[in-house]
């Protein structure tokens, strides 16, 4: 197919192509979220591959939101520019290529770089997703149908969690990296045969977009105050919750991924019910403030009380049905600037609240360090804490500017 500009986009693809590159581009982000989420399952692997402290173990997991977040921009622009077709297929080979060092290397720094590569390979996922669903479908079905692919792609998470734990324990955790770029080679062959040269076309500078975003009060603390709400997703159930649960609830792995992986069962639900629940009741922020209180009360609970299983699996999966406010998150932080800057203020949000990511995972990585590192229950109970701090400040920041 030719390349085509926005205005005529929706005119020249048919509805049935239109869902299926929309169906590919979900499919990756699927892809890239069982890549992050990897280190939780072989974290005693990894520590003992590269020989890595907590802290350390922080940093490699961290550089992944360090990727992510910093090539959001240029991936965002990049895409407009040349298109899915071409950005997608090359950002999936980047997520195979930071792979790699798991099975070939055993320098940390090598473990490093390759993560970052999947950070930067993974921001082409979400920013196709946008992409995509802006270019096929009307406006007013945005919310909708990224809700529809985050839950696509939280699936990739579920199976990231118990299921693969199990695949790993039984085979080796390098069968699966084989198998799992296998997977990655024939989805980028798919995503660039399959998915036609689509462009936006923009003619306003770059510059003058870019000022026009950064420049928004209202953009940059929205999205300052929803990145402190990420550290249930982010911190714990995508880095150390495993572990946490391992050693502070006395259970085995499969138990705790499995437990870990009802946040993503509840975020499946949280994403198409959220943004309906803000739509009908008219407060988006309100959603978020919500969310924000139940995730905290579950964490608090979490630390201070020896839980039963059954109402720590009941808590997670309401705190992943409240992680969803991202989504209305996003959509709510876009409505604050013209329609022209709409992508690029789609990504800069997901930017920003996704260096939050990394954020939690080196202070929750430190702070075990130096707490007494790995194997102490109150390194992970301290270290965890800060999880629910940094909702309670997110929560008052968000009623604060909407006072």
């Amino acid at each position: 197919m030719n390349t085509i500009n926005k205005q005529n986009t929706n005119k020249k693809i048919s509805k049935k192509i239109g869902w299926m590159i929309w169906l590919i581009a979900s499919i990756f982000y699927a892809y890239q979220y069982i890549h992050r989420i990897m280190p939780s399952i072989i974290l005693n692997e990894i520590m003992s591959q590269f020989n890595m402290d907590a802290a350390l173990f922080s940093q490699y997991t961290g550089i992944y939101y360090i990727g992510y977040s910093l090539i959001h921009l240029p991936v965002g622009i990049m895409l407009d520019k040349y298109g899915p077709k071409k950005i997608m297929t090359l950002c999936i080979l980047f997520t195979i290529m930071g792979s790699l060092p798991l099975l070939y290397s055993s320098f940390w720094l090598f473990a490093i770089l390759g993560r970052l590569l999947i950070g930067i390979g993974s921001s082409g996922a979400i920013l196709g997703v946008f992409n995509i669903i802006r270019i096929v479908f009307v406006e007013e079905k945005f919310p909708r149908m990224l809700a529809i692919s985050a839950t696509i792609g939280l699936l990739g998470a579920i199976y990231g969690g118990g299921p693969l734990n199990y695949i790993i324990e039984n085979y080796g955790y390098q069968f699966f990296l084989k198998l799992f770029i296998i997977v990655g080679l024939i989805l980028a062959l798919i995503t660039y045969l399959l998915i036609p040269n689509v462009t936006n076309s923009n003619k306003e500078s770059i510059i003058t977009n870019l000022k026009q975003v950064f420049l928004n009060k209202k953009v940059i603390l929205s999205c300052i105050f929803a990145g402190m709400l990420v550290g249930p997703m982010e911190g714990f159930a995508d880095a150390w919750g495993i572990e946490f649960m391992k050693k502070v609830y006395s259970i085995n792995s499969t138990l705790a991924a499995t437990l870990c992986s009802m946040i993503y069962v509840g975020m499946c639900f949280g994403a198409p019910f959220l943004g309906l629940i803000a739509e009908k009741t008219k407060s988006y922020i309100g959603t978020i403030v919500a969310c924000g209180i139940i995730m905290a009360i579950v964490f608090i609970a979490l630390i201070l009380f020896d839980l039963p299983i059954q109402i720590i699996g009941t808590g997670f999966v309401l705190v992943g049905f409240c992680c969803a406010y991202q989504i209305i998150a996003i959509y709510q932080i876009s409505t604050y600037v013209n329609k022209n800057i709409v992508g690029l203020t789609t990504a800069l949000a997901n930017m920003i609240i996704m260096i939050f990511g990394y954020a939690f995972h080196s202070l929750i990585g430190v702070t075990i360090n130096i707490m007494g590192g790995v194997n102490s229950p109150k390194a992970f109970l301290f270290a965890i804490s800060i999880i629910p701090i940094a909702l309670l400040i997110g929560i008052f920041g968000l009623l604060f500017y909407k006072w």
